[in-house]
């Protein structure tokens, strides 16, 4: 306990740039941009498909352009790239605010995920990988728990103020929100050091004792046998999230009760999150990455069998488990691997896969659906997936595992 207070006491500038930056994603993030859903396609006069077509494919296009962009950490400081990247933000919200027809809404998707769950998220976890070594588990739980507290209270506080509120005042209130975070931040990181500097003087290697460069990383094998793993928890929480009326419905309880839920998924959340980040400190990612799907898999299962709420909230703790030890375990896993001197590229390639799956998660359990194969099926389809990851990455870890470079490098920014 002394050394995690420490610990966070020594680093709480750079620990809070993280944690805010994270949850200043939330506005581009599915659970937030989904609560106007109904709002959307009411005042666009569109279909359940064509929102979903249209969010997947903006989605997608912003996946596809983070494997440029998201390269940009291994050149530019936080402190410089939120000087960009946050205004962006806060233009495409306020692109959302004044969208004129259905023609703009995939180039304002775009942005938003580009922006916020693309850009913003990926800064933040990339400088706590290149920041932090011996305690990197711990910092990414303590930043990562930005995007948990804007799960628990972005869907409640947004919802509500819709009772009072517009939809596209809410949207411009989120634009003022990122912008005022801007100056927030550069306050925390005035003393930010450069990564460059720092990390040619002190790489974090990877295995085979090297710094990996993402061509290198792309032709092995590893990283294939680790990429199903990674693509299934923002697939399957996308998923489930986005057809949590669908969910309800099936289930025969209101939504608001389903609703009612998700603090039962948030508390595991952060509760998983945080012991994975010292068990990860301790034990390496190597020995637990393998068993990250473990609950989510039970999860999944034990909400297509549930017809009551209580097992429908063990469920959701389940996958709410997953969904923690995802924010500290995979984002560990690229530095540990590989090295932290290409951090930003090899991350931008793990980000693109991320947003790739939550692109295709909505279209694909739609179409699915349309196509006669209940929510309920799929769920057990979905833990089914799981284990097979799981198998695959357990072969990769194991064979990978003897490559690694001896421990000892040293904290960047604070031990």
């Amino acid at each position: 306990m002394t050394s995690t207070l420490t610990f966070l006491r020594e680093n709480t500038a750079w620990l809070a740039a993280g944690f805010l930056l994270t949850l200043t994603s939330s506005f581009g993030q599915t659970f937030f941009i989904s609560i106007f859903a109904g709002e959307i396609r009411g005042a666009f006069g569109l279909s359940h498909g064509d929102w979903g077509a249209i969010y997947s494919a903006g989605t997608l296009v912003s996946g596809i352009t983070m494997i440029w962009a998201g390269t940009l950490t291994d050149r530019f400081r936080v402190r410089e790239l939120i000087q960009v990247v946050l205004p962006f933000f806060a233009l495409a919200c306020l692109a959302m605010a004044v969208a004129p027809g259905a023609w703009a809404l995939p180039f304002v998707i775009f942005a938003l995920r580009l922006a916020g769950q693309g850009m913003t998220t990926h800064i933040a976890i990339v400088a706590m990988g290149r920041w932090f070594v011996a305690t990197r588990g711990r910092a990414l739980s303590v930043a990562s728990l930005g995007i948990t507290l804007g799960e628990s209270l972005m869907p409640l506080s947004f919802v509500a103020l819709l009772g009072v509120a517009g939809w596209r005042s809410l949207w411009l209130l989120a634009a003022l929100l990122i912008l005022c975070v801007v100056p927030v931040l550069l306050s925390l990181l005035r003393l930010e050091r450069t990564p460059q500097a720092d990390l040619d003087a002190s790489p974090s290697v990877g295995m085979e004792g090297r710094a990996w460069q993402r061509g290198e990383v792309l032709r092995h094998w590893l990283f294939w046998l680790i990429l199903p793993l990674v693509l299934a928890p923002p697939f399957f929480v996308t998923s489930l999230f986005f057809q949590q009326v669908l969910l309800a419905e099936i289930k025969g309880i209101a939504h608001l009760s389903l609703v009612a839920l998700f603090p039962v998924f948030t508390v595991c959340a952060v509760t998983t999150m945080m012991v994975s980040g010292v068990a990860l400190d301790r034990l390496g990612t190597f020995r637990l990455l393998t068993f990250l799907l473990l609950p989510m898999a039970c999860g999944l299962l034990t909400l297509s069998l549930a017809h009551s709420l209580p097992g429908m909230a063990l469920g959701m703790a389940l996958v709410g488990m997953t969904s923690g030890a995802n924010a500290t375990l995979p984002n560990a896993f690229w530095a540990e691997a590989y090295g932290t001197r290409y951090l930003g590229s090899i991350k931008a390639m793990a980000t693109s896969a991320m947003v790739f799956g939550s692109a295709i998660g909505p279209v694909v359990t739609g179409v699915a659906v349309d196509a006669g194969i209940g929510f309920e099926t799929q769920l057990q389809m979905m833990a089914g997936y799981c284990l097979i990851a799981m198998l695959l990455a357990a072969i990769g870890l194991r064979r990978a595992g003897r490559l690694l470079a001896p421990a000892g490098e040293v904290d960047v920014v604070g031990a």
